[in-house]
């Protein structure tokens, strides 16, 4: 089957130079994974297309078993499967592999730095293959894009209304400039709300995988998990069945997480779990007892 990496390629062969000199190649990449945690996440797809100095270009996929299930979530965004990857090779067998093919490059892609790297990282580290991104030059396009758009009240003021924001960080001044922000909005993005309670919906999506205000704890499957740190993925019914899950648990209660996610985790503790969202649409009021 060919890679989402292959037909996204396909459908579209970027320019073989760059717009700046490079002495190196240059290794521009991007992951697709089992989830979003760079620790415990694995790699299921990698693309890599190396650009040379000359203007030569090299093209590398991999689709890889990841040998942990891929989150449901996350099969929604990139459409891979378990079944779609349970006869492909393991990271391990294709790590020296990968490694050969990024030896000598410099590194790029999009997001890499926070998220692509550190993954791939971790992958080597797991199966005992050096590396290191010592020596590599990094360009990063989000980095680049955030440098060159600044988000901030004063280049938005001057974005949408041309105006420079006189007395910035004042907060009589920061309000007004919000308005006037607020206003040349609408007039560039016809496309925007017309109504106060839609133009909600659109600033603040509504995500319905989330648990808790704080998205500490999502659904899956009908399941809270934990969705942060160490015990990532892992179900809060587990945890509070646990000596050592209980007292993750407790640590939680006692540091400085949002009101609501400390009522779901007392009330794990004492065996009372949240409806799912469909028990929740069918008219299921409560919450659900252990059994």
């Amino acid at each position: 089957m060919e890679s989402p990496f292959q037909n996204r390629l396909n459908g579209h062969i970027p320019e073989p130079t760059m717009p700046f000199r490079h002495d190196k190649p240059i290794a521009f990449f991007d992951i697709e994974s089992t989830g979003v945690n760079v620790r415990t996440d694995r790699i299921i797809d990698l693309a890599i297309v190396i650009l040379h100095p000359d203007g030569t270009r090299e093209q590398h996929t991999f689709r890889l078993n990841p040998e942990i299930p891929i989150s449901p979530d996350a099969s929604v965004v990139h459409g891979i499967y378990d079944a779609d990857v349970k006869d492909s090779p393991t990271f391990k067998t294709k790590a020296n592999e990968i490694d050969k093919v990024l030896t000598g490059c410099d590194f790029g892609g999009y997001n890499i730095v926070r998220y692509d790297i550190p993954m791939l990282a971790e992958e080597f580290m797991r199966v005992g293959v050096p590396f290191s991104i010592e020596g590599r030059r990094l360009i990063d396009a989000q980095k680049l894009f955030y440098r060159q758009e600044p988000r901030t009240l004063s280049a938005a003021l001057k974005f949408y209304c041309g105006l420079e924001h006189e007395g910035a960080h004042g907060a009589l001044a920061d309000v007004e400039a919000t308005i006037r922000v607020l206003k040349g909005q609408y007039k560039k993005y016809t496309d925007l709300p017309a109504e106060i309670g839609a133009l909600h919906e659109y600033c603040n999506p509504h995500d319905p995988s989330l648990v808790d205000s704080g998205g500490k704890l999502k659904w899956s499957g009908g399941e809270v998990l934990v969705n942060f740190g160490l015990n990532h993925g892992k179900k809060l019914r587990d945890l509070a069945a646990s000596d050592k899950g209980k007292g993750f648990l407790r640590w939680m209660i006692n540091k400085d997480f949002p009101r609501d996610t400390q009522d779901i985790i007392r009330n794990a503790l004492d065996g009372r779990y949240p409806e799912p969202p469909a028990a929740k649409q069918e008219g299921v009021q409560g919450v659900q007892e252990t059994q």
